[in-house]
């Protein structure tokens, strides 16, 4: 989705514009072929209020979404009534307090950029035109959020519109219940969020990124490495590795080792990073790049255009995993010779949580994430290539410790994203607060996929 302009309107199904409104709530080009029968573009707390009690009334479900990031598209369902909250993307900065009011439709890459201008930072998410809304409920793994923690640890609270139309605030202190279930829960929440109360923190002094590529022909060998040394990695380094078919300097198939850096000096950088210096696979890199100062504006930017193209059929999945690389090496060579085209690629992401989170509906993480995202640019090609993520994923599932729901493909394969108990916790706090059940919740469960006893 990209920044909606204009006063937003109402639009039924068979309005003129209302095919262009609903494909318009998603970045991702692919059409799902599902419509709502209305769909409210909301451009204030008034607009939610009358589109809650409106769909509550007429026996209408809701969806609502904020930046339209959703790879599986969870909020365009058949029939109800879908909120588009993209115009409600107000921010309000407190440099003193170090705290800031935001809307969900605001960008991640807005909210830095005005952060940026007072010296205060918040753990965004990596791309630019991500909203806001949906990255904060399902958790927000964001820039520096191995130091600062998760965007939703770092939420003072939310003002949100309820199933019976009333506006409440919730925060560790006041309707604490729906506070728990906003962090985590994702497109699960029962309620439409109007605006976030964020924590500030003082910016890092510096911003920068240090990057080496190999060709495709030492996979096992980068990855074995990277498998040892990121327990070790200083979390000020957001440690991972892209392989696609359009290496930087290479253009051919290989592997990008990342490892921005945010940190309070250029020498605390530099030691920071040296484990790429140090490595024992240097030898076979293409290229080492020095460790160089950028924006976080440019490298959300850049990382966006390069990666993620407007105007493709994406589809994404993913696993959280804790175990030895070793055994996954030939699962991981299988999706590097099969890789469908470019933009489509693969992240291994260093993670390796701290020990113990707050206590909120967010309950699935390990050391190392992996993402597999398809981008389909002919129609002719989606046959070929629409269940290649979700297939390799599927593949390795016996060493799957569960789904982070931002990458989420519960349409077409179940998987756990939250703990049974944080689960179980979240249905009765939904039947206590949404009885009816208006909001409409995941397109899938983990307690409807077969168990799996690797799975903790």
């Amino acid at each position: 989705m990209l920044k909606t302009k204009g006063k937003g309107v109402t639009l039924r199904r068979g309005d003129k514009g209302f095919d262009a409104a609903v494909q318009g709530t998603s970045f991702n080009a692919r059409d799902s072929g599902r419509r709502p029968d209305i769909v409210v573009q909301a451009n204030d707390t008034g607009d939610v209020i009358a589109a809650v009690n409106q769909a509550r009334e007429h026996g209408l479900k809701v969806t609502m979404c904020s930046g339209g990031h959703s790879w599986a598209q969870n909020h365009i369902r058949d029939g109800g009534l879908l909120i588009d909250m993209s115009r409600v993307r107000s921010i309000e900065v407190n440099s003193v307090k170090q705290t800031a009011t935001i809307g969900p439709g605001c960008h991640s890459g807005d909210l830095n950029a005005e952060l940026a201008k007072q010296g205060l930072f918040f753990p965004v998410a990596h791309a630019y035109t991500v909203g806001m809304g949906g990255f904060l409920l399902q958790g927000g793994f964001g820039w520096n959020s191995r130091v600062m923690g998760l965007g939703c640890e770092n939420l003072l609270g939310i003002d949100v519109v309820l199933a019976n139309g009333s506006l409440v605030h919730a925060s560790a202190s006041e309707n604490a219940d729906i506070f728990w279930a906003a962090r985590g829960a994702g497109p699960g929440f029962f309620g439409v969020v109007v605006r976030y109360h964020l924590k500030l923190h003082a910016r890092p002094k510096f911003i920068g990124l240090k990057l080496q590529v190999f060709r495709q022909k030492h996979l096992e060998d980068v990855f074995s490495w990277a498998d040892r040394i990121g327990p070790q990695v200083s979390p000020k380094v957001e440690f991972q590795m892209v392989f696609n078919h359009r290496c930087m300097g290479t253009f051919s198939d290989g592997i990008e080792v990342y490892a921005p850096v945010l940190a309070d000096s250029w020498k605390e950088a530099r030691e920071a990073v040296d484990f790429i210096n140090k490595s024992p696979v240097r030898s076979k890199a293409s290229f080492t790049f020095p460790l160089v100062p950028l924006s976080l504006d440019f490298m959300m930017k850049s990382g966006e255009k390069t990666l993620f193209w407007p105007g493709v059929r994406w589809y994404a999945d993913n696993m959280w995993l804790d175990g030895p690389i070793d055994p996954l090496l030939p699962a991981l060579r299988r999706i590097a010779d099969t890789q469908p085209p470019h933009p489509s690629h693969v992240l291994w992401l260093n993670w390796n949580p701290p020990p113990q989170r707050e206590d909120m509906a967010f309950s699935v993480e390990t050391r190392t994430y992996l993402a597999l995202y398809t981008a389909v640019r002919k129609q002719s090609d989606e046959a070929k290539y629409a269940n290649w993520a979700t297939e390799n994923m599927r593949a390795l599932s016996e060493h799957s410790h569960g789904i982070q729901l931002a990458d989420e493909n519960l349409a077409l394969r179940l998987a756990k994203f939250m703990s049974a108990t944080n689960l179980a916790r979240l249905d009765k706090i939904r039947t206590q607060r949404d009885p009816q059940g208006l909001f409409h919740a995941w397109m899938g469960r983990p307690d409807q996929a077969p168990a799996n006893p690797t799975a903790s």
